[in-house]
């Protein structure tokens, strides 16, 4: 009878033990919202799942043409919230009902000045870390214009609209496809119209004015000269546009291997294309050109580039269980602490980290030239806190105005038309 009590404990004392590692398991979920470092962030996963040995990191796509907002949305109405959810800046805080509280965290003292502007509440509350910031305009391949030219290309020489088209019709007569433009309504309508708000003035509340006028209906956009002149430059832009007989059928991935191999010299887009560029050019020469608005080389925005934090975390405070936040929260800081953290984020995921403890200089060139930019003063507001559907929305707009469907004084209504029905 004491052999079968003694068996009976242990076999209870062998099963609480299982049952205690079982539950030191924690999985969490991270919604990841860009497409392109899907492969990289994967593998930044697998390596963290090895280095904490009792967590694992699965890394959800967010589907091709639909928005963070909306995915997100739709993982919490069926009750599988990710732990993780890589959003929009403009939709962090429509999410601070259902974010955990992250003001207390260590990250949120070394974040760089104005970066946690759009995940602080009216109360000081942070609901979001910082986790990309980006920059765009027009890449250029420098080897592929310092041949075109017959010598080194030197950017700063392009200064207005004339420039841009000199130097587009200088490649055109050496036989060189000036550009591409992807036809993507996120690049379209969140990133090269967004300019036009950007230019209005220097001063943030000016541009917060503008777009809430545009709102009211306030605001005539054919009589608007910056809005015009962003038109004109990219009127140029589709004369010279390598795929401009058949101008919507682009993609991204044609952009970046256009611009890869030479095929063209520059193309409309952002740092995020690093990591397809170095697969085809990995010792390639890129940087950045501004997109002029005008033919006066002192006119705001002839000389800047769009620079903000434009990717958030936040984390689930509503479906995830303390564990599993807490998990979520350590893999957040040893992206921002550990060496190898900032290594894999710094080059791996060819991020500009928005934290001032990371000194790494990165060895991608165009976050090089991103950090030229910020560093000379010569930035421009990226103009992040827009309606959830702009993208999608104006992107179609320019959409069709880049395929010719529609005229500018059409495409400036249905631009209109759209501010004054946001809700």
């Amino acid at each position: 009878m004491r052999k079968l009590a003694f068996f009976l404990i242990a076999a209870l004392v062998f099963s609480a033990a299982i049952s205690v590692t079982a539950s030191a398991k924690v999985n969490i979920t991270f919604l990841n919202s860009k497409g392109e470092i899907q492969a990289q962030l994967e593998e930044i996963a697998a390596l963290y799942s090895e280095i904490a040995k009792d967590v694992t990191v699965e890394v959800i796509p967010c589907p091709v043409g639909q928005s963070p907002f909306e995915k997100v949305v739709s993982m919490y109405a069926s009750g599988n919230a990710p732990t993780i959810a890589m959003v929009d800046a403009g939709d962090v805080k429509k999410f601070q009902d259902k974010a955990l509280n992250l003001t207390g965290e260590r990250w949120v003292q070394d974040a760089i000045p104005g970066s946690l502007d759009m995940a602080t509440l009216e109360d000081g509350t942070v609901v979001g870390f910082p986790f990309a910031v980006e920059g765009y305009g027009l890449i250029y391949n420098k080897k592929v214009l310092d041949k075109a030219l017959g010598k080194s290309f030197d950017p700063s020489s392009i200064r207005t609209r004339k420039d841009l088209q000199a130097l587009f019709e200088e490649l055109k007569n050496a036989g060189v496809a000036p550009l591409v433009i992807s036809p993507l309504d996120w690049s379209l309508g969140a990133h090269f119209f967004a300019i036009a708000y950007a230019a209005q003035s220097p001063d943030p509340k000016q541009v917060d004015a503008f777009l809430k006028d545009l709102r009211a209906g306030k605001v005539d956009l054919q009589q608007n000269s910056i809005v015009n002149g962003l038109l004109d430059t990219f009127d140029v832009m589709r004369a010279y546009n390598i795929d401009k007989d058949d101008p919507l059928s682009g993609t991204y991935d044609r952009g970046s291997y256009l611009l890869g191999t030479g095929e063209v010299a520059m193309w409309f887009m952002g740092n995020w294309a690093w990591p397809q560029l170095s697969e085809l050019d990995p010792e390639g020469e890129y940087g950045f050109l501004p997109v002029p608005i005008s033919d006066n080389p002192d006119d705001y925005g002839n000389s800047q580039i769009p620079v903000g934090a434009t990717k958030f975390l936040i984390l689930d405070r509503e479906q995830s269980s303390e564990a599993e936040q807490q998990a979520a929260k350590d893999f957040l800081n040893w992206l921002v602490y550990d060496a190898k953290g900032q290594d894999m984020l710094v080059n791996k995921l060819s991020i500009i980290p928005a934290f001032k403890n990371i000194t790494l200089e990165p060895r991608d060139p165009l976050a090089k030239s991103i950090l030229q930019y910020v560093r000379a003063g010569k930035t421009l507001q990226f103009v992040l806190d827009l309606p959830a559907d702009h993208w999608r929305m104006v992107g179609a707009f320019m959409q069709k105005y880049l395929g010719n469907a529609i005229s500018r004084d059409e495409l400036l209504d249905e631009i209109e038309n759209y501010w004054k029905n946001v809700k």
